[in-house]
């Protein structure tokens, strides 16, 4: 079993990691059709498959889920449906580029996880099979892309 600190770290994680797996979907599906839904659909899946690493290594370490931080990733999930589908502001673009800063943010700090999980590797016999240098380096190339469709969408939205 996971030491304390650790549990608590990957329940963290992994209700940001839902809550992204979610998001990411729901800009993908929003975007249908378009230049961004094909960028989407790539890193949704992508942000998935990390989800679902993140799940094996808890597995692996006897790491319980938290079910009140699962309860809320959800909660999360569902209120940022309403937030990032323009319907608070009026305006699609709006929740389009609100919905890709969360995604962005919530990337970087997947990246965060994955280096300090390379820090302390030593410490974790589960954690020595883990391809940690490429998921440290896909968090960086999903930043990258995040960022820029950020930027287009935060053209779109605030430019006059």
């Amino acid at each position: 079993m996971a030491d304390k600190a650790m549990d608590v770290y990957l329940n963290d994680h992994l209700g940001g990691a839902m809550l992204g797996s979610d998001l990411a979907e729901q800009i993908r599906d929003q975007s249908e059709g378009t230049p961004l839904g094909d960028v989407m659909a790539t890193v949704a899946a992508e942000i998935e498959q990390d989800r679902k690493t993140l799940v094996e290594l808890m597995e692996r370490l006897g790491t319980s889920r938290n079910p009140v931080k699962q309860v809320t990733g959800w909660m999360a999930e569902k209120a940022s449906r309403v937030k990032f589908s323009g319907v608070t502001s009026g305006e699609p673009d709006q929740g389009v580029f609100m919905a890709l800063e969360s995604l962005r943010l919530g990337v970087a700090g997947k990246k965060g996880l994955w280096l300090v999980l390379q820090q302390v590797r030593s410490g974790y016999d589960a954690l020595a099979d883990l391809d940690l240098a490429r998921l440290i380096e896909r968090a960086g190339t999903q930043e990258q892309i995040l960022e820029r469709e950020r930027m287009a969408a935060g053209t779109r939205a605030l430019g006059s």
